[in-house]
Parts: structure tokens; C-alpha cells; sequence
């Protein structure tokens, strides 16, 4: 990962008391972007903010013999009131 932002608490989630872990599924492309973002499990209130985030994310292009690689990965996205 060469680039992260992170996500913003929503601020409904936040008066509500709701924090956990967003599990996303998505493709590192040979560039380095993120491309096919999914959420696969957590807070419905949290994945929206969770998956704007990561879709801005940047990797460094995992490479076999050389050559650049698309690879399938999951994030956890982890959000705790007070942080």
C-alpha cells in the first residue's frame, strides 16, 4: 500500500453508537488501483464511507518474474467511536 486515505465516521453511525470492521473484497489491477470493490460483511451504516475510501487507495503493482500482476485481496476496514 503506497497511498491510503481514510475513511470518514459517518456522522449518523457515530450518534448512533455503531462501530466495527468492514470486510471488503476487491482486484489490485497491474497499475496499482483498486478496481471490482465489494463490501462483503459489516455495519451496513459503515461500508458506504468504508468503500469511498479505499477505492482511492493506491498499491504498489505486485509483480511475478517481473511482470505486473492483477490479484484479488481483502481489507478490513476498521472503525472505533473516539478514534
Amino acid at each position: 500500500l503506497i497511498q491510503k486515505t481514510l475513511p470518514s465516521y459517518p456522522p449518523i453511525a457515530k450518534a448512533a453508537g455503531v462501530q466495527g470492521t468492514v470486510i471488503l473484497q476487491a482486484t489490485i489491477s497491474k497499475v496499482g488501483t483498486v478496481e471490482n470493490l465489494r463490501a462483503v460483511s459489516g455495519p451496513p451504516m459503515l461500508q458506504q464511507s468504508a468503500l469511498d475510501a479505499v477505492r482511492t487507495w493506491r498499491y504498489q503493482p505486485y509483480e511475478l518474474n517481473g511482470q505486473p500482476l492483477e490479484i484479488e485481496t481483502t481489507v478490513n476496514v476498521v472503525f472505533i467511536l473516539g478514534r
